[in-house]
């Protein structure tokens, strides 16, 4: 009598790939904190609510199926309408923030497309 083969998962890829969405999360982060020419200076006038609207979008892009820049544009425009209709915000800080995020998404779209190649060499060469 035949017996069938079980199949194992390989966890290894989906370990691989968290790796690489957590490096590019990393990477996002840092651009966003250090990414400016007066980044000292900027990091000490950074707000509470800034730092939890880039949060929010760094979350909403890790969950996104598309990375497009249209789409990233989407979701600060969606963060930064969220945090105009709070009542302590002063007048053109939500225009800012919204503005110097989407200046940012040539730096992000590179940061994303780094661990895809590596993720993919790493599949290729499992298969050998």
């Amino acid at each position: 009598m035949a017996t069938a083969k079980k199949k194992t998962s390989d966890n290894s890829t989906g370990v691989k790939a968290t790796i690489a969405a957590a490096t590019v999360l990393a990477t996002a982060a840092a651009v966003f904190l250090y990414g400016t020419s007066d980044g000292a200076k900027a990091r000490k006038k950074i707000k509470g609510w800034t730092l939890k609207a880039k949060g929010e979008v760094l979350e909403a892009l890790e969950k996104a199926k598309d990375t497009s820049e249209a789409h990233y544009a989407e979701l600060v425009d969606k963060v930064g309408s969220r945090y105009s209709k709070l009542k302590t915000m002063e007048a053109g800080e939500v225009e800012a923030f919204v503005k110097e995020m989407k200046q940012h998404w040539k730096k992000i779209s590179s940061a994303l497309k780094a661990p895809a190649k590596t993720a993919a060499k790493a599949k290729v060469s499992t298969k050998k």
